[in-house]
């Protein structure tokens, strides 16, 4: 069974850095593509980033890009999504997700496990 538990959230000030990961098990993601999306109270999920698997590929939201960085760990299993310069903005749940598919992608439906999430909060 496959499972995707996110850590590393918490309370941040305004321009400071959080570094969220994701651990994958139950299977290895090697070749395709995991992501983070994030979900403001009462909004819809969104796309925050990408990354193939098995090559440095990524891609970002214009929201996040230049601020936030995808990477991963395939010895490990894990993503990790480095954040910089927080705005309040920012607060929402983030959760991390793969798809059983090679090609990146920002759509929600394309991806077919998801993690809990972890609650970053970042005050004024």
């Amino acid at each position: 069974q496959v499972r995707l538990v996110e850590s590393g959230g918490g309370l941040v000030q305004a321009g400071g850095s959080l570094r969220l990961s994701c651990a994958a098990s139950g299977r290895t993601f090697s070749g395709y593509a995991m992501g983070w999306f994030r979900q403001f109270p009462g909004k819809e999920r969104e796309f925050v980033a990408t990354i193939i698997w098995s090559v440095t590929t990524t891609y970002y939201s214009d929201s996040v890009k230049g601020r936030f960085f995808i990477s991963r760990d395939n010895a490990k299993n894990t993503i990790y999504l480095g954040m910089q310069n927080l705005k309040p903005e920012d607060t929402a749940v983030y959760f991390c997700a793969a798809r059983d598919q090679p090609g990146l992608s920002r759509l929600i439906h394309d991806y077919d496990y998801w993690g809990q999430g972890t609650q970053v909060t970042v005050s004024s």
